[in-house]
């Protein structure tokens, strides 16, 4: 009756589906492994900015790396902003996707060491992206600043190349380690995302709080995948019982052969 099961055609389509899946089925535990890693982020995240301000040297020091439990918190710093050695971040964009520069600012504190400040984003809208781009002022004097502490910049993180023979004061990648070589100063590890004092006019544009990893939509993927893998079965054996069907229903219109003449 199902003979026709091991015909080449039907055995290449069994294997196949044979293979689907478990294929199916990793991939939903792929997808949900990327789920309960986004969803274990954005905890981390919203703890962070949820914490309560620190000074920023209980976080960070000359030389250390930002931990991912760092990342995003609160810090206070008492100190005044060095406008004069200040540099702009190429190819940084606004919320609207709009290509400019970040401005980083470094805040001198009172004990002497150097915190990097990225005070925010400014439009490439001046006369040639080689010039140095005006700048609106921060506030001057001892002042205490507020923001969310980010760990340096590196390539392999953030996929952008770090240029050489850029145009002076410019740079590719905030790095800590760089601006304490350029500054000769003892600088903290990773920077600063001013949130406080607010810029005048909103220039420069400040940078927005993270957003959440759409971890829903790897949840939904997980179960995609495995309903998949539940169809698989149940549309070969359709395909089975409709081929069987159309057989059966051959051989019924088949016209009966004429019986041989008796002699």
């Amino acid at each position: 009756m199902y003979r026709f099961l091991l015909s080449r055609q039907w055995v290449i389509l069994t294997l196949i589906a044979v293979l689907l899946i478990p294929t199916m089925i990793e991939l939903g535990f792929w997808q949900m492994h990327r789920y309960e890693e986004r969803t274990a982020r954005n905890d981390l995240v919203a703890r962070a900015l949820e914490a309560a301000p620190a000074p920023v040297e209980s976080l960070t020091a000359p030389g250390k790396k930002i931990t991912t439990r760092e990342r995003y918190r609160t810090v206070t710093a008492k100190g005044h902003f060095d406008t004069d050695r200040e540099v702009v971040v190429r190819r940084r964009t606004d919320s609207d996707d709009n290509i400019g520069y970040h401005v980083l600012t470094p805040f001198v504190l009172d004990d002497g060491k150097v915190m990097l400040v990225n005070r925010g984003w400014i439009p490439a809208d001046g006369p040639s992206q080689t010039e140095f781009p005006e700048i609106p002022a921060p506030p001057r004097g001892e002042i205490t600043v507020t923001g969310r502490l980010m760990p340096d910049e590196t390539t392999e993180a953030s996929g952008i190349k770090d240029l050489e023979g850029l145009p002076d004061r410019q740079v590719m990648l905030i790095n800590s380690e760089q601006q304490a070589e350029r500054l000769g100063a003892r600088v903290l590890g990773g920077y600063v995302v001013l949130k406080t004092p607010e810029p005048k006019d909103d220039s420069p544009e400040p940078i927005g709080r993270p957003g959440n990893e759409n971890a829903a939509l790897n949840f939904a993927y997980a179960i995609q995948w495995w309903l998949f893998a539940a169809a698989v079965p149940v549309g070969w054996w359709f395909l089975v019982r409709r081929e069987k069907r159309e057989r059966e229903a051959g051989e019924d219109t088949e016209p009966a052969r004429p019986e041989p003449a008796a002699v």
